[in-house]
């Protein structure tokens, strides 16, 4: 069911329109090389194909998953060879453009900066953070947005009707074409995969009407009043957050599988998991933020269904963690600050001293070394003028910030020149 044709292409309007980037790309109107950007199933390798059928360029793919600096340069070496026999264009096509390491983004800059070919590369990652800034720089960025429902709908009817689909062997009841949808998230992939599956299901039982019965029965996937896009959406993670906060680990565990079974994205959640594990535990625990971190790290690594586990286990280290707003008071009361233009400028002895000149300018004189001082901690300025008495991290007696809250006041009276008597080092022996 890919489309064959820009026509028969489904969302993305935004980058339809008649001279837009897109459109020039695909009837090959201009040599320009492109990052697509977006999530999975919402038209990346499907306007790739767009782009091989739709003029006389030669396409080569390469997945970035599979292929190194070797494979790079040998497409490229061919590339140059075609250019100077007067050959066609070369379309490189990378897909999952993200896994390249710079090294391997490096090897393109040259034949993309001279166009010995026209990069097209797809990625789910942002590519602020993923792809090196030389070969963004050489490329038009198009972000390609989540398929609507409506969007994922369409197609889903399409293959239910067209001869390349389902051919109108079977219809499909409301309810499970809700269904369908709503477990796709966008990734019509997803839907087209469900619908194939209840298809089957129906026929070799003999009837022609996919159920909803039927469809849960194909993807083993119970019908759950979810819509990522509604109330209901906002609601559950609401609460699975607050759960969490308020140490239920039971009711946050239940709030995980809801969302689960229901196909929420699981990178969704554990982005939320890290915001939680800084915003509501803090130092109490600061390990709590490691876990969420890894969390993160193992669904985009592992992947469901297999990652439901490690989100159980961060959710259960989350909720029975002791709790502490004081990082997010802390740089809220900084922010707040700084945007009412309290700060002036950086003491003269911390300025960098590294570079020429900068002696002359009287930079790091005066500097004193915290480590040439047994307590590991000397009296010394550090903020602006105007904020020396500041105290943004107030720390609680929860958890591992209990000792962090007897240990604070110490320092800063050391810092600040008011202690004379704490020795830091009995502090530490203790």
């Amino acid at each position: 069911m890919r489309p064959r044709t820009l026509d028969e292409l489904v969302g993305q309007q935004h980058l339809l329109a008649p001279g837009a980037p897109l459109r020039q790309l695909v009837v090959g109107a201009a040599p320009m090389s492109v990052i697509l950007y977006g999530p999975p199933g919402s038209g990346k390798t499907t306007i790739a194909h767009l782009v091989a059928g739709a003029s006389d360029r030669k396409f080569v793919a390469l997945s970035a998953l599979t292929s190194g600096v070797k494979d790079v340069r040998s497409v490229i070496d061919v590339a140059r060879r075609e250019r100077r026999r007067g050959g066609p264009q070369t379309v490189l096509f990378i897909d999952e453009v993200h896994r390249f390491s710079k090294t391997q983004q490096d090897s393109l800059l040259a034949a993309v900066e001279d166009r010995t070919v026209t990069l097209l590369a797809a990625t789910t990652e942002n590519p602020s953070f993923s792809v090196i800034t030389p070969l963004l720089s050489r490329c038009v960025l198009l972000k390609l947005e989540p398929l609507t429902d409506d969007d994922v709908r369409r197609l889903v009817r399409r293959a239910l009707t067209d001869p390349r689909g389902l051919d109108s062997q079977v219809t499909l009841a409301p309810e499970a074409e809700a269904h369908l949808v709503r477990l796709a998230l966008g990734d019509v992939r997803k839907a087209l995969t469900a619908l194939e599956a209840a298809a089957g299901t129906a026929l070799a039982q003999g009837v022609t009407e996919v159920d909803l019965t039927t469809a849960e029965r194909a993807v083993d996937v119970a019908a759950l009043r979810y819509d990522r896009d509604g109330d209901e959406h906002y609601d559950v993670i609401s609460a699975f957050i607050k759960s969490i906060r308020g140490s239920d680990v039971d009711a946050a565990l239940h709030y995980l599988a809801r969302m689960l079974v229901a196909g929420e994205d699981a990178r969704f959640i554990a982005r939320r998991l890290v915001v939680h594990a800084s915003e509501d535990v803090g130092m109490a625990d600061p390990t709590a933020l490691q876990t969420a971190t890894a969390a993160a790290h193992a669904v985009q690594f592992v992947g469901l269904p297999e990652a439901q586990i490690v989100l159980a286990q961060a959710v259960i280290h989350l909720a029975l963690a002791p709790k502490s707003n004081a990082v997010v008071v802390a740089i809220g009361a900084a922010m707040a600050d700084v945007r009412a233009g309290h700060g002036g400028a950086v003491p003269a002895h911390l300025r960098d001293s590294h570079y020429s000149g900068a002696s002359k300018l009287g930079h790091g004189k005066g500097y004193k070394y915290p480590h040439d001082d047994p307590r590991g901690v000397v009296p010394q300025r550090y903020a602006p003028e105007g904020l020396d008495d500041r105290e943004y991290y107030r720390p609680t007696g929860h958890g591992a910030e209990r000792a962090v809250a007897e240990r604070l006041p110490k320092l800063r009276r050391i810092v600040r020149g008011t202690d004379g008597v704490t020795s830091m080092v009995e502090e530490r022996h203790r």
